[in-house]
């Protein structure tokens, strides 16, 4: 991931030529991956919601075919064939990130612009940890939120599982580069704004 870090150090350091914040480029640079990724992300949730109205459909396959789950993993295709439904294409949104994460991060770490370089009120170095893990905890709880209002794949383990990912992100979150922490939060809450306008337009 050097070379993007680079690009991302690079593309930080020419918006700081103009706003003189690093925590506020981060905010910008946060904000266009989010309008590059708009489509993809759309098509994220459309899938998601289409898997949702499948699941009753998903219900009657594993009863009638109880006994033989090749020939559940067959039909199940087949349905999503039909319906034009890509199982994967939920987890590309979260993929794509992961580059960038690991970019982002690298560079708050080693790059010698972005230590000690205050933000606002109490992040006074965007490459150290929150003092007083503020960030993290309101981060845990826009990807809480997040989860909630993400379509459900009808799967009772998984939806536990994905209810409890946002508490051990927090956890993890909590000695993470501050800067790193806030591009997590606002990508939260841009994709709990994505989320309504899917949810408002499927409405329609």
């Amino acid at each position: 991931m050097k070379w993007l870090s680079i690009g991302l150090l690079i593309f930080i350091k020419f918006l700081y030529q103009y706003i003189s914040n690093y925590g506020v480029a981060i905010i910008i640079l946060t904000i266009l991956i989010k309008l590059i990724f708009w489509p993809l992300g759309n098509i994220s949730y459309k899938s998601m919601k289409e898997m949702q109205k499948l699941q009753p459909k998903l219900v009657e396959l594993k009863e009638k075919y109880k006994n033989d789950q090749a020939k559940i993993g067959q039909e199940t295709m087949a349905l999503y064939k039909a319906h034009k439904v890509n199982p994967l294409s939920g987890c590309l949104p979260m993929l794509i990130q992961i580059p960038v994460f690991i970019g982002l991060y690298n560079t708050l770490l080693y790059a010698i612009e972005l230590r000690h370089s205050p933000f606002f009120w109490w992040i006074q170095d965007l490459s150290a940890k929150d003092p007083y893990y503020i960030t993290p905890i309101i981060m845990g709880a826009t990807q809480f939120i997040q989860q909630k209002m993400t379509p459900s794949t009808g799967d009772p383990m998984m939806a536990k599982m994905m209810l409890i990912m946002p508490i051990v992100f927090t956890f993890i979150f909590l000695n993470f580069p501050s800067g790193l922490v806030i591009y997590w939060l606002l990508n939260n809450v841009l994709s709990i704004g994505q989320q309504i306008y899917i949810n408002k337009k499927f409405a329609d």
